[in-house]
């Protein structure tokens, strides 16, 4: 079995969650014998995929990086070089099966009859138009490609329902869910200075993430307890939005943000007293798994994807309820007993996904698609 596997994801993001699972993906794949994943990215800048495909970085860039005014410039060209370069494989058909990493359709017109198979990761442009105004093709692209994908793999029941909520036309039979994993050693990370006592916030803060209705629904926390802090891990600096809710809340004093390396993140969160994740939807959460990994109880909404992953390990507050977010964080700064409790759980809880096995049901489900073709 031959696989082509698109690289758009690994133009697109330096690092996240879909570029994580396609190079797992890979990694797990490749391996296999006689199946082979062909990927044709000549220069990337993504973290995960580098870890797995050592691409000699080009003479271009390595003369360009000397020079800040030229990177931005160089790798815009390095890019749409990989679009050629992707293009140019696409059209020889030589591979059984195409994988597109994200919603572009511009291998449509070049696959001929070979078949692919589409990931669905949410369907959050879909359900919050509103975070998303000026995004005006993910919509129209996702369509199309779910009806003329000849399988679909959703990351959750909580995605394949919002699928077929969405466009009912489509055939339930084809849409296989599969779930995610995460990446995190927490026995191997380099430590971090950190404060003894925080609440965790991971990630991306914008729009549906909630970052604003965390802050409002923990800030009498930082009041009453001036020991306690919250940090917030990666997401890139404060906007100067959130620096005016920050000093309106007065708490300025004791919140932070720093970026990390991969090898940092299990700091983070083998240090926190919780981590919380408020975010109105998602298609799965990686972050669940990487904090029950490393033994930090998870605080998140009952809603979307969370029952799945979290399962009875997850201390859950009803959305956009502040009184109830604040009063589950108390719960588990208060009563170490009962935040052992949820440490343990989130422990068993995380054993249950593995990229391994992740990889083995994607492989099935290729070979079952060529098989049938």
């Amino acid at each position: 079995m031959k696989i082509l596997l698109d690289p758009q994801i690994f133009n697109a993001q330096k690092f996240g969650g879909i570029s994580r699972y396609f190079s797992e993906i890979y990694k797990y794949i490749q391996i296999e014998d006689c199946t082979s994943i062909v990927l044709p990215l000549s220069y990337t800048e993504n973290l995960h995929i580098k870890e797995t495909v050592k691409n000699e970085v080009p003479f271009l860039y390595r003369i360009a990086s000397k020079f800040s005014f030229l990177r931005r410039k160089v790798i815009r060209k390095l890019k749409r070089n990989n679009k050629k370069y992707a293009k140019s494989v696409i059209s020889k058909h030589d591979y059984d099966l195409f994988i597109p990493t994200y919603y572009d359709t511009y291998f449509l017109d070049l696959i001929g009859k070979k078949p692919f198979v589409l990931t669905v990761y949410d369907m959050i442009h879909e359900l919050f138009p509103l975070y998303f105004k000026g995004d005006l093709v993910t919509v129209k692209n996702k369509k199309e490609l779910l009806e003329k994908a000849i399988k679909i793999i959703a990351i959750s029941e909580s995605t394949k329902r919002d699928i077929l909520k969405l466009y009912p036309q489509i055939n339930k039979d084809k849409i296989e869910v599969i779930y995610l994993s995460q990446s995190i050693d927490p026995k191997n990370y380099k430590e971090v200075k950190l404060p003894e006592k925080f609440l965790l916030f991971v990630g991306n803060r914008d729009g549906y993430k909630n970052f604003t209705f965390f802050l409002k629904s923990v800030a009498s926390l930082l009041y009453s307890d001036s020991n306690l802090y919250i940090v917030c891990a990666g997401g890139n600096k404060f906007t100067n939005d959130e620096k005016r809710l920050i000093d309106e809340l007065k708490i300025t004093n004791q919140i932070s943000q720093s970026n990390f390396d991969d090898n940092e993140l299990a700091s983070y969160y083998t240090k926190a007293k919780c981590f919380i994740f408020p975010s109105e939807y998602e298609g799965f959460g990686i972050p669940v798994l990487e904090s029950m990994a490393c033994g930090c109880p998870v605080v998140l909404a009952n809603h979307s994807s969370f029952p799945e992953v979290a399962g009875d390990a997850g201390v859950y507050f009803e959305l956009n309820n502040e009184v109830d977010l604040k009063n589950k964080v108390v719960s588990l700064i208060e009563n170490e007993t009962y935040r052992n409790q949820m440490i343990t759980k989130g422990y068993i809880q995380s054993k249950k996904f593995s990229w391994e096995k992740t990889a083995q049901e994607c492989k099935e489900l290729f070979k079952s698609t060529i098989k049938n073709e």
